[in-house]
């Protein structure tokens, strides 16, 4: 039987409104990594017919998380990022998206972006998720088209988030 978003979206409401520490996101990337291997799911948000870089399919009218569709056509490199007081979790539907974890040796402070220093670097690949906390500080790349569902904690065009540069 068919994933469906209000099955989805509903799964993860639930488990937010349980425990909405990493621990209850560690259920919601469950259901996350469900939803990008359903067949149906994926073919009705995720199909050749999708194109939008950035589509929200479902934001929570009290919990404000939202659950996106992505289209990535061609190469893309993101400088490394937060998602301010945000959590978010990536998950790959097709294509590879190689992601860098980087350590924060320096806060932002003062307009002043903070320093990282690269961490470890692994790939997502098509049915894996991946939940980064408030503070986690990471960069995707890709070579080539990429399809994926995010979460965001909050609609991240709505916040302002912390600029980030690699320390020398």
């Amino acid at each position: 039987m068919t994933y469906t978003l209000d099955q989805y979206s509903a799964d993860c409401r639930a488990a937010l409104l349980k425990d909405p520490s990493p621990a209850g996101r560690e259920l919601v990337r469950q259901y996350t990594e469900r939803a990008c291997t359903d067949p149906e799911f994926v073919a009705k948000y995720l199909g050749p017919d999708a194109d939008a870089e950035r589509r929200i399919l479902y934001e929570d009218p009290d919990l404000r998380f939202c659950i996106l569709a992505h289209v990535y056509k061609g190469a893309k490199s993101s400088s490394p990022h937060d998602h301010g007081p945000s959590w978010a979790i990536y998950s790959q539907v097709t294509g590879i998206t190689e992601m860098t974890d980087w350590k924060l040796v320096e806060k932002p402070a003062n307009g002043q972006p903070g320093k990282v220093v690269k961490g470890r670097t692994y790939d997502l690949t098509p049915g894996k998720a991946h939940v980064y906390n408030e503070g986690d500080v990471h960069s995707p790349r890709r070579e080539s088209e990429t399809r994926l569902i995010r979460i965001e904690g909050l609609d991240l065009t709505k916040i302002k988030r912390d600029k980030f540069e690699i320390a020398a």
